[in-house]
């Protein structure tokens, strides 16, 4: 039986077509319609590839340019700098020691003599230096010592435990500062002594104050254990040999005051004339009266016998100012000379006779030794003077360098470490 056709069944009458086709027949179809559109080419409104390397080579060339115009002014303010500092020539002189921010340049140590180079740069020395009041760390810190005035000497305590400042001697006496290492203002210690010593590691400190002398332990910026003994008038702390303390007495000679056992200092060793210091191995470095006239000359005492003479030496004519200071190896004495001048001398070969070398001007308040074996001190002209021994043996003559930033009425001090 046939079906009726019905006019809203939407399928004409006619032969019939077939409808069907595959997916490899529609892909193959697609494929030949994009063939034939690549096959006619046809020119594109823009280039998006060429406009890209095209933009990219025009910002290359403008950072080019700009850093060049930079690098330019750079060089300009650099060498303007450096002519500044060299001097009024501006053909760069003695370097200069230049205080505060590091970071405008490279730290180089200071010059040790011979012909100044024409591209010396600023240095920066190598161990902290007061400037007036104010505190200049080798590290380009800079602390102004509230309350702290006249300085004559100063060390760095170890162990980051701050820094002992000395006051020159006044009408009213000597102070002792302390200055925390975490940035607090300075603190008294002692005020109105008539003299004040400190060992050289910095743990002991001894001080004359009326009839008596007293010494005592440092730690933590307080004065612990103090003792105390009668000491005729006139006789001062000078320094330490081990626990001992080194008193200078009226007239001439040192004597020893053996705290830790009581008493009273012992009687003077009459023909020492100034202590400079004492070796690693606890021998005292001393000028002494001797020879044949009698001058003064170098000589190695044994504390243990009441400072018996171990080695004596004569040769150089040495100042009696009792200024010098040695190396942390004990090898170094830098002294000065009759003739003002700074002597160097090789204490290994301390005899008979002794071995001095001419090591730059005078020292005006004794030096200060880096670690690695280098003096540092000021000379009469305010200028900071670096000795090298192995060079200064060689016949290298240091010289001194020019401070900047230091009003002429400011006192340089270069401040021993004691952290080696």
């Amino acid at each position: 039986m046939s079906r009726t056709p019905n006019p809203c069944d939407n399928q004409p009458g006619g032969p019939k077509r077939p409808f069907e086709v595959t997916e490899d027949e529609l892909e193959r179809a697609l494929r030949e319609t994009f063939a034939g559109r690549v096959a006619t080419p046809r020119p594109l409104a823009a280039d998006p590839a060429g406009v890209a390397l095209r933009r990219a080579r025009r910002s290359g060339r403008r950072r080019a340019l700009t850093g060049l115009a930079l690098a330019g002014a750079a060089t300009v303010l650099v060498t303007t700098g450096v002519a500044q500092l060299g001097g009024p020539s501006g053909h760069g002189g003695t370097p200069i020691v230049v205080l505060g921010d590091p970071r405008g340049f490279t730290p180089s140590p200071l010059p040790t003599g011979g012909t100044p180079s024409r591209s010396a740069q600023p240095v920066r020395a190598e161990l902290d230096l007061i400037v007036g009041s104010r505190l200049d760390t080798s590290g380009g810190e800079q602390r102004e010592l509230t309350g702290v005035a006249s300085v004559e000497r100063a060390q760095r305590l170890p162990d980051y435990g701050g820094w002992l400042i000395t006051s020159v001697p006044t009408a009213a006496g000597r102070t002792l500062w302390w200055v925390p290492p975490n940035g607090s203002a300075p603190q008294v210690l002692l005020a109105g002594a008539d003299a004040v010593a400190v060992a050289a590691d910095g743990r002991q400190v001894a001080w004359r104050d009326g009839p008596e002398i007293h010494a005592a332990g440092l730690i933590g910026g307080q004065l612990l254990a103090t003792s105390r003994a009668a000491a005729p008038e006139g006789a001062v702390p000078i320094g330490f040999a081990a626990d001992a303390v080194l008193v200078r007495q009226p007239g001439h000679g040192v004597s020893l005051w053996r705290r830790s056992a009581g008493g009273q200092p012992g009687g003077p060793a009459r023909d020492v004339l100034n202590v400079y210091g004492t070796l690693p191995d606890g021998r005292v470095v001393a000028e002494v009266s001797a020879g044949t006239p009698r001058r003064p000359c170098l000589a190695l005492l044994d504390p243990a016998r009441n400072l018996a003479p171990v080695r004596t030496g004569c040769g150089p004519e040495l100042a009696t100012d009792g200024t010098a200071a040695i190396s942390p190896d004990g090898r170094w004495l830098l002294v000065n000379g009759a003739r003002k001048a700074a002597l160097l001398v090789d204490l290994r070969t301390l005899g008979a006779t002794v071995s001095a070398h001419p090591a730059g001007p005078a020292l005006v308040d004794g030096a200060a030794w880096t670690g690695s074996g280098v003096a540092l001190y000021v000379d009469g002209t305010g200028r900071l003077v670096r000795v090298r021994p192995d060079r200064v043996a060689a016949g290298e003559q240091p010289t001194g360098s020019p401070v900047a930033g230091i009003a002429g009425d400011e006192r340089l001090v270069v401040v021993a470490d004691t952290a080696h």
